[in-house]
């Protein structure tokens, strides 16, 4: 069976470009393996920049979100034990959020709704993909969904499922840095409000960021050498509110509650070869970046962007050939690849417990804070990208 256009994976990242496609009536199907629905309870936040945001207003999908987003207004930077720091606030770049945290489950229900009203999108649920194949002048997506094995045939197909190991497919490479630290997520409540401040807090076991989220909570991502993190996981409540509450300081008073702590190892990864005529890898597929920064999400909403724009320039002969896709790579090339060395820079520079770097890392944040052209270039950079 032949579509126009496949898209492997239904989550933000893909869901987003089907609807972009679909508000030009571009015709796709949608493969994803989970139950319609199963997203819609995780709770697990989002942090969206302003420019993402602007996209999912362009989507009409925005009005929905609003009452279950948090703004970010302000983002307050600082490390242990020095007094250097810096603070960005929206008001002074005119814009009214430099970003907005949200739930995974609110984005896809949000999403998958306006889809459903989309008669141009077969959105289907269940379907698990087994093998995705390139050829000349096609590719293939072999697909399970309730036992029963299809194959589907695109002039192109995007492979938007992070989750997706991509050894199988022939003529990618993928180059991945192992940072050797593990991010510890979760949300605690302060007995303090926020005022829509965000946290990032460079510490000598590793940087944590607060986001607001809600009144009084935080999402909180913690991230540190294994054998520093995986402790925490197992201490009792109380004992890891006092531990973080050591390590982040009285910004926000004590902290009442943690709810449930997951872990995961962090890398940097990012697509070094794609010579895959007619197969297009978008979002977290394409590239992994260290949450320091809270860039990756929204490099993949950019992604989607991107090629909804430049499928709808492109002709149906021309769909999904090499021009058109190195057309495309080479509009992301300097986004991805700045979002990539951005938070990697992030890292390396904080981490580093040179003799003498603590003090240069103070004495930099205290010059950055008074900095306004480099300020505003960073904003630029958070909010639109390249």
């Amino acid at each position: 069976m032949t579509e126009p256009i496949i898209i492997v994976g239904g989550g933000p990242v893909g869901a987003t470009l089907a609807l972009l496609l679909a508000k030009q009536d571009i015709a796709v199907t949608v493969l994803e393996a989970r139950k319609q629905g199963a997203a819609y309870a995780e709770s697990r936040a989002l942090a969206l920049s302003y420019g993402s945001k602007r996209i999912l207003e362009k989507l009409g999908v925005w009005d929905k979100l609003a009452p279950r987003a948090t703004a970010i207004n302000t983002i307050h930077v600082s490390q242990k034990g020095s007094l250097g720091r810096s603070k960005l606030h929206a008001s002074d770049y005119g814009q009214e959020a430099l970003g907005y945290v949200l739930s995974y489950g609110a984005l896809s229900e949000a999403l998958d709704g306006a889809l459903a009203n989309q008669p141009s999108v077969n959105f289907v649920f269940e379907a698990s993909a087994e093998a995705i194949s390139h050829h000349a002048t096609h590719a293939n997506v072999t697909y399970n969904r309730q036992g029963k094995s299809q194959i589907l045939e695109s002039a192109l197909v995007v492979l938007a499922d992070g989750g997706r190991s991509l050894d199988e497919i022939a003529g990618l490479v993928k180059e991945t840095k192992e940072y050797g630290h593990d991010a510890l997520i979760s949300k605690v409540r302060a007995e303090l409000p926020h005022n829509n401040i965000a946290y990032e807090r460079f510490t000598a076991d590793g940087p944590m960021a607060l986001l607001p989220n809600g009144e009084r909570d935080f999402s909180l991502v913690w991230t540190g050498k294994k054998e520093y993190i995986t402790p925490l996981l197992s201490l009792s409540d109380a004992d890891f509110l006092a531990q973080f509450h050591a390590q982040f300081g009285d910004r926000v008073g004590r902290f009442l509650s943690v709810e449930k702590r997951m872990a995961f190892p962090l890398k940097l990864s990012q697509l070094k070869t794609a010579d895959t005529p007619h197969l297009v890898v978008i979002g977290n597929a394409a590239q992994t970046m260290h949450p320091v920064a809270g860039q990756g999400f929204n490099v993949g909403l950019r992604d989607a962007e991107s090629l909804a724009q430049h499928i709808s320039a492109s002709t149906e002969d021309a769909l999904g050939g090499a021009p058109m896709l190195e057309a495309y790579q080479a509009s992301r090339q300097a986004d991805t690849k700045g979002g990539l060395q951005f938070t990697d820079f992030l890292v390396n520079i904080f981490t580093n417990d040179i003799i003498g770097m603590r003090s240069l890392r103070s004495a930099g944040l205290g010059l950055f804070d008074v900095v306004k052209p480099i300020k505003k270039h960073l904003v630029s950079k958070m909010s639109f990208g390249k």
